[in-house]
């Protein structure tokens, strides 16, 4: 089960997510559904754009399955998606 504690071992693809604070001014507000995700940048589809946002120097707000909204440093998720639950176990 996905819940805020253990959010960053899990598949984020598929997830609602909003960039709540960016170093870039570009970055920051976007928000819709992650449709992939690289060791370093997470892509968000906006309406019909897909943006590619770094990781690294953000903050996201993830909305989970169960509708709890979980905030999460991008720098602490910056790994391969399959890398994560070995690195940060």
């Amino acid at each position: 089960m996905m819940t805020a504690e253990n959010l960053r071992l899990h598949e984020l693809i598929g997830l609602r997510a909003k960039v709540a604070e960016s170093s870039s001014l570009p970055h920051k507000g976007i928000s819709g559904v992650v449709v992939d995700e690289t060791k370093n940048t997470l892509v968000i589809r906006a309406g019909k754009e897909e943006k590619i946002v770094p990781k690294k120097g953000r903050v996201f707000l993830f909305t989970l399955p169960s509708k709890e909204k979980v905030r999460l440093e991008g720098d602490k998720i910056a790994f391969r998606p399959y890398d994560r639950p070995k690195k940060l176990r």
